[in-house]
């Protein structure tokens, strides 16, 4: 049991430069016996109210140095202040906010939200057990106009779907990394390393880009990218829920559309998903 959607605004301030974190806390508890379920006991039931009031007060103490040290921070309470804990896991996530330039000069307090991708963690651990970590990235939202195909695929009396040498590859990313155990990590630099890969890999060099033969193919080569450039990271998750694009037929319209105006397909979403991880990890 927990407490869920626990959001809350952390302002700091350094002079007359300020910060933000907002985030949104989920908070679970597992305790040591079932008897408030089975008995009615609550007698060793910590109120999901109580669970929340701790949250806002750990971000008041400790502040937010990085999401996954939060999640550690609200495992670590609860562990160490509880002995009916028997597993807690934290989830943070980020709202994206960032600082505002005007002229290439930083703000020193104002910010706009970008939506380029929503950072995660979470944060569990079992009494007498290793602390987990796993940090991520959803709702990331990519496209690529050229170099991408889809050719050579299964066919059978049901297929009509054509071969394609150059279309557009478009869709919504969910990746989520697993550090093993856990260090002493500058995760915020982690977490950029990780997204850099991933924007790297789908995307190609700037000048020429790179060939994409399949979906799948690029979620392999971001997971390769990443356990390639980020030795931290022991096992990826990437979910890619794809967007497909057709070009509008406008020949009644006495008009040839070289694919110059398309329209997004909504429904049914392709999806591949792939998890990838260190053979060392998997055998340990």
């Amino acid at each position: 049991y927990g407490k869920n959607t626990i959001k809350f605004l952390r302002l700091h301030k350094e002079g007359k430069k300020q910060f933000v974190k907002e985030v949104e806390v989920c908070a679970h508890l597992r305790l040591t016996s079932p008897q408030e379920y089975l008995e009615g006991n609550n007698s060793l039931v910590i109120p999901t109210d109580t669970i929340k009031n701790i949250v806002l007060v750990l971000a008041k103490k400790n502040g937010i140095s990085s999401l996954e040290q939060f999640a550690i921070d609200i495992c670590n309470h609860f562990m160490t202040t509880f002995c009916q804990v028997a597993y807690v896991k934290a989830y943070v996530q980020e709202v994206p906010w960032q600082r505002l330039h005007e002229d290439g000069v930083p703000h020193i307090h104002s910010f706009i939200c970008v939506p380029d991708g929503i950072r995660f963690c979470e944060a569990e651990q079992c009494r007498n057990g290793p602390l987990i970590v796993f940090a991520g990235i959803k709702d990331l939202k990519l496209m690529k106009t050229t170099q991408s195909g889809f050719e050579g695929f299964y066919k059978n009396e049901h297929t009509t779907l054509p071969e394609r040498h150059d279309r557009i590859l478009c869709g919504e990313f969910f990746c989520k990394w697993s550090y093993g155990e856990c260090k002493d990590f500058d995760f915020n630099c982690i977490w950029k390393k990780v997204r850099e890969c991933i924007l790297e890999a789908f995307a190609g060099p700037p000048d020429c880009g790179e060939y994409s033969p399949s979906y799948q193919k690029t979620v392999n080569c971001i997971q390769m990218l990443v356990l390639s450039r980020v030795p931290q990271v022991q096992v990826i998750e990437v979910v890619l829920n794809n967007t497909f694009y057709n070009v509008v037929d406008m020949k009644n319209l006495g008009l040839t559309n070289d694919k110059e105006v398309l329209v997004p397909v909504e429904t049914p979403y392709g999806s591949c998903a792939c998890t990838l991880g260190r053979k060392t990890f998997f055998e340990a």
